[in-house]
C-alpha cells in the first residue's frame, strides 16, 4: 500500500492506496515570487489596451463625474481578494488615486444563476478595507427583474437581460480566475458578465440541452465552443473596460495574472493555464478515485469532477468521488434536485429524451444534470460511490450513485465528520477488488488517483 494526499482548501487528508495505483497530477508550476508586484505590473502594462491608469483618464475625460462598477467572483471560486496578492484593492486604489469617491464606486457579485452571498459570507471574501471605506457591495439576483435590463438577442437568439446597474455605469472592470471549466472551456474572462450578470432567461440557451451536447463544449476548449462564443458575444455587447484575472496552483498560490482586454488576456491566461493542468494518462481504468475540490461545495459544483472523471474510466469502471459540501445547501436548489431525481428516476437515455424534447420546459440549472448524465452514459449510476460527509440520509435519496456512507460503520454514518474520508475510500476500493475477483477472479484491477480532483484536464484532441 502507499500513502497518497488529498487537499480539500485548508483541509489535507491522507489515505492509503493499493501500490499499483498510477497517481496523476497537473505539472509542477512555480508560484510568482512577488504577486503584488505582478498585479501592479500587469495593471500598468495589460495585454491589448492601455495602462489602468489610461483607461480610467479617458473616461473622466469625456465624463468627469464617471462611475465605476468592479466586478468580482463568488465564493465558488477561490479568487484572491483578500491580503498583499488580493486583485481587488489596487484596483480600487486607483480608482480612488484618480479622485472616484466612494460613493461612485460599486463592487458587484457575479452571482449567476447561484444564490446571494451574506454579508458574512462577503465579508469573508473580499478586502477588508472595502468594507471600511463604505464602497457598495452589491450581489446580482439573477430572478429579480427590477435589476435586470434588456439588451436585445444574440446571434443564437438568446434574449439577454443584463444586470442594470452594471449596464448603467461608466467604467467597467472585471476581476476574476481563470481555471478549467466543463462547458465554457475555461472561466474567467467573459463569464462574470455571462453568466455572471444575466438574468435567468438568459441561461436558457446559453445553457440549453443542444448547446451543451456539442463535443466542443469542454474542458479548455475554447474554439468552436458555443458557450465560449455565446458568453463572449453577451460581454462583448455589454460592454467591458478591462480585466484583471488570475491563474492558481493547487495551494492557491497566484501563478499568472493577465490584465487588459476582454479577449485577449483571458486567452493569454488559457493558454498559460493549458500547459501546466493537462494530464496525460496512460490507459483508462477500472477504478477512479478523485475529490471536488474547493469548487465541489454542493453536489451540483462536483459534477465538475464527475465529468473531468470521465476519460480516465473504463466502461462500466468504478468512480470514488469524495467531496466536501459545506454550502447551506449541499446538493443545490431545489431546482437542481428536481431535476437531479428525474435523472435517478428515468435512467441516462429517457432523461435526454426528455430534455431534447420540444415540449420540455427549461428549468434552470437543468444544464449541471445534463452534465452528471454525461459521466452516467459511460457507467452505470450504481458505479458511481459519492460521499460527502455533510449530506443526511435522506439527501441520498435524490443522488444518483451508491452513498459512500455504507463503507462505514453505522456509528460512523452521517455525522458530518470529514476525517471519515479516507476510510470510505479506502474500504471502497477494497470491496470492489473483492468484488471484481468474486465475479470474474480478476486478481488486479488497474487504479487511478486524480489527485486534483477537478482542476487536472485530461488531454484530448478534437
Amino acid at each position: 500500500m502507499k500513502r497518497v494526499a488529498m487537499k480539500f482548501g485548508p483541509e489535507t487528508l491522507e489515505f492509503l492506496v493499493p501500490e499499483q495505483t498510477d497517481v496523476y497530477k497537473m505539472a509542477p508550476v512555480e508560484p510568482l515570487p512577488n504577486p503584488e508586484d505582478a498585479i501592479q505590473q500587469a495593471l500598468n502594462h495589460p495585454i491589448g489596451v492601455s495602462g489602468l491608469d489610461r483607461v480610467i483618464e479617458a473616461k473622466l475625460e469625456t465624463t468627469p463625474d464617471v462611475r465605476a462598477v468592479v466586478v468580482v467572483s463568488d465564493n465558488t471560486r477561490p479568487v484572491p481578494y483578500q491580503g498583499a496578492s488580493g486583485i481587488l484593492w489596487p484596483v480600487i486604489e486607483k480608482l480612488l488615486e484618480h479622485g472616484f469617491t466612494v460613493e461612485r464606486i460599486l463592487v458587484l457579485v457575479a452571482n449567476g444563476t447561484h444564490r446571494t452571498l451574506s454579508e458574512a459570507e462577503l465579508r469573508r471574501m473580499l478586502d477588508a478595507r472595502v468594507f471600511e471605506s463604505g464602497i457598495s457591495v452589491r450581489n446580482h439576483d439573477c430572478r429579480d427583474r427590477e435589476q435586470l435590463r434588456y439588451l436585445g438577442r444574440t446571434s443564437r437568439g438568446s434574449e439577454i437581460y443584463l444586470n442594470r446597474a452594471y449596464l448603467e455605469t461608466d467604467l467597467k472592470i472585471l476581476t476574476d480566475l481563470v481555471e478549467s471549466h466543463f462547458m465554457a472551456g475555461a472561466s474567467g474572462g467573459r463569464k462574470s458578465v455571462c453568466p455572471g450578470l444575466v438574468g435567468e432567461k438568459s441561461t436558457y440557451l446559453f445553457h440549453g440541452a443542444p448547446m451543451l451536447a456539442s463535443p466542443y463544449a469542454c474542458d479548455l476548449q475554447l474554439e468552436n465552443n458555443p458557450c465560449h462564443e455565446e458568453a463572449l458575444e453577451v460581454a462583448k455587447k455589454s460592454g467591458v473596460d478591462f480585466i484583471i484575472n488570475v491563474t492558481l496552483d493547487h495551494q492557491f498560490n497566484i501563478t499568472g495574472v493577465f490584465a487588459g482586454d476582454l479577449e485577449k488576456a483571458h486567452q493569454h491566461a488559457v493558454k498559460f493555464l493549458k500547459e501546466y493542468i493537462s494530464i496525460k494518462l496512460k490507459h483508462e481504468y477500472d477504478i477512479v478515485i478523485t475529490h471536488a475540490g474547493f469548487v465541489g461545495i454542493n453536489h451540483y459544483q462536483a459534477a465538475k469532477a464527475g465529468v473531468a472523471a470521465i476519460l480516465a474510466l473504463k466502461s462500466k469502471g468504478k468512480l470514488i468521488l469524495v467531496a466536501n459540501n459545506t454550502d447551506p445547501n449541499p446538493i443545490g436548489s431545489p431546482m437542481y434536485r428536481t431535476v437531479l431525481h428525474l435523472l435517478k428516476l428515468m435512467g441516462v437515455a429517457n432523461f435526454k429524451q426528455l430534455i431534447f424534447s420540444p415540449d420540455w420546459a427549461f428549468i434552470p440549472e437543468q444544464w449541471q444534470v445534463q452534465m452528471w448524465a454525461k459521466l452516467f452514459s459511460k457507467i452505470a449510476f450504481d458505479d458511481l460511490i459519492y460521499y460527502s460527509p455533510q449530506l443526511t440520509r435522506f439527501d441520498y435519496n435524490f443522488i444518483p450513485g451508491r452513498d459512500g456512507n455504507l463503507y462505514l460503520p453505522p456509528t460512523e454514518r452521517y455525522c458530518g465528520n470529514l476525517k471519515t474520508i479516507p476510510q470510505v475510500i479506502e474500504k471502497a476500493v477494497e470491496q470492489i477488488i473483492w468484488e471484481q475477483k468474486a465475479l470474474n477472479g480478476l486478481k488486479k484491477q488497474s487504479i487511478a488517483y486524480l489527485a486534483e480532483g477537478p482542476y487536472g484536464i485530461i488531454e484530448v484532441k478534437l
